[in-house]
């Protein structure tokens, strides 16, 4: 019996132009930085639980059947099977299946390539070293308060090492100078755009990370219990072999409850968060502060109504996870099927072979600016390794590195945030933690007034994704800031096929992390 409900049909309307918005472009470029193909041994891709037949060197013939499965997109050429004998022989790889989810809203995964994903730094490139300096840099200060860096001196001989390295792609002064206080912030450019506006405004911290909010009538006091002070790991090389064959190390020990104030704070929250957890949370900061909507929103000039389920709170929750999902599957097909990326463990596992055997295979594969740095020889005399000390007795997780999920959830859920609240405002009564994260106290320095919600939005972003990436050591910077982009072009797809859903009418400006201006309109 047919349904006299005329809203049925129009229903099939509405899903069926979403499908024709969201095909794809035959073809879609996605460029490697080839080290796949230009390494045989394999030494610049991502192995990690794999068998392994010598230190950094991977049964080659288990990685060609796992990379066989990795290739196989579904419905054809084949639905790959990771559980079949001999494909995964070391551990348990972290949900490589999930390249391969559809997305219900927004356009597939495999719709993003080039601009928004290039290739990233090849092994023996000088971006590639000039980024595991950095990471060095990092290691050595995880336990330094932000607070603190502009009178650390490992701060200061970090900031003169990068600001001499012409490919450091971190932000910089007037002067063209890397200082303590923009030490692992965000910011990047590409040609004469400037990306992440407000990164090097008032404290590292972003306020969405420290400012006491509510979860309904339940208070959050934005504190948590931090690893312990100075465990660092995978500094030995037994160790080392140990982890890249699979092996799962118990969790580090943990401190007393702190505000997050340094690296490994950062570290610490995100090494047990879920992936939107920072930005739901800065939901609750910006509605608890009576934040207002988006001045498109259509209940800026409604008389009789409020939002709720459409630009309401429960509207903006289930976004948040909704987008949070389609970004995640997004960057597991970038991670799993096209790069492959392996992790700056791997690379600091390179650098020490190649420093403490003579002859060795590795010899020539990476940059001279990292082997001959200044970072190198810091970490070296603290650990008496030249491999990379992780935040996680794990090292990293087992899926590639590049792009990051940590960083494509947050592009995504900053750019829904974006949609419903007014972001352009200043962020009002902005504070900083003490140097041993107990207390909060004002913020007073010169660029108070020029905080706004958007950068601190920004800065969340780079906190999360880097507190994972650069202070823990797990991802490399350009991991973070792709991703970054990849996550918001993945949550503007979806925004907009969501408000085909919607039946109020309105036109939503949203600030890209490249400053121009995005609008989502329904028709």
């Amino acid at each position: 019996m047919a349904n006299p409900d005329p809203r049925a049909a129009q229903a099939v309307v509405v899903r069926n132009t979403l499908s024709n918005a969201d095909a794809p472009p035959a073809n879609q470029p996605h460029p490697t930085n080839n080290d796949e193909t230009t390494y045989a041994d394999k030494r610049g891709t991502y192995s990690k639980g794999l068998k392994q037949t010598a230190a950094g060197v991977v049964d080659i013939n288990v990685f060609n059947a796992f990379r066989a499965q990795t290739l196989k997109t579904p419905p054809s050429p084949g639905v790959p099977d990771f559980e079949a004998a001999g494909i995964i022989t070391g551990g348990k790889e972290n949900g490589p299946q999930g390249a391969y989810a559809y997305q219900p809203l927004g356009f597939d995964s495999s719709y993003f390539g080039i601009p928004t994903v290039p290739p990233p730094p090849a092994l023996n490139s000088a971006a590639y070293g000039v980024e595991l300096i950095e990471l060095y840099w990092a290691s050595l200060l995880r336990d330094v308060a932000f607070t603190d860096y502009g009178k650390n001196q490992i701060a200061k001989d970090a900031a003169k090492e990068l600001s001499n390295l012409p490919e450091y792609a971190g932000p910089r002064d007037a002067n063209g100078k890397v200082t303590p206080q923009l030490l692992f912030r965000g910011g990047l450019k590409l040609g004469a755009v400037n990306y992440f506006t407000g990164e090097a405004i008032g404290p590292y911290i972003s306020q969405f990370l420290i400012t006491p909010t509510k979860l309904g009538a339940q208070p959050l006091d934005q504190k948590l219990n931090i690893f312990a002070k100075g465990k660092d790991y995978m500094t030995k090389l037994p160790d080392w072999v140990a982890v890249q064959g699979g092996a799962a190390p118990p969790k580090p020990p943990y401190v007393g409850k702190q505000f997050l104030h340094n690296g490994r704070g950062l570290a610490t929250y995100t090494h047990d968060d879920e992936l939107f957890q920072a930005y739901f949370v800065a939901h609750l900061v910006l509605a608890a502060n009576g934040v207002p909507g988006n001045l498109g929103s259509p209940y800026q000039t409604y008389k009789k109504q409020k939002p709720f389920g459409t630009f309401g709170g429960p509207d903006i929750a289930a976004t948040l996870g909704a987008v949070a999902k389609a970004a995640i599957n997004a960057v597991w097909y970038q991670k799993w099927v096209v790069h492959l990326r392996h992790r700056p463990e791997s690379g600091g596992g390179i650098a020490h072979l190649i420093k403490t055997v003579p002859g060795h295979p590795f010899t020539g594969s990476l940059n001279a600016n990292v082997l001959n740095s200044a970072a190198l020889a810091a970490s070296y005399a603290k650990y008496k390794s030249y491999l990379l000390s992780q935040a996680f007795p794990e090292g990293s997780p087992t899926h590639p590195a590049y792009p990051t999920g940590h960083g494509t959830v947050g592009g995504a859920c900053i750019t829904a945030l974006k949609f419903f609240y007014d972001c352009t405002r200043q962020f009002a009564s902005p504070c900083v933690p003490s140097s041993d994260g107990k207390t909060l106290k004002s913020y007073n320095g010169k660029d108070k007034n020029l905080m706004t919600i958007n950068g601190e939005l920004n800065k969340l972003a780079h906190n999360i994704s880097f507190g994972h990436g650069i202070h823990a050591g797990i991802h490399w910077r350009s991991d973070t800031d792709y991703s970054i982009l990849l996550g918001e072009a993945v949550a503007l797809q979806f925004l907009q096929d969501q408000a085909y859903i919607c039946t109020e009418k309105f036109k939503i400006n949203i600030e890209k992390f490249n400053g121009q201006i995005a609008t989502i309109t329904n028709p």
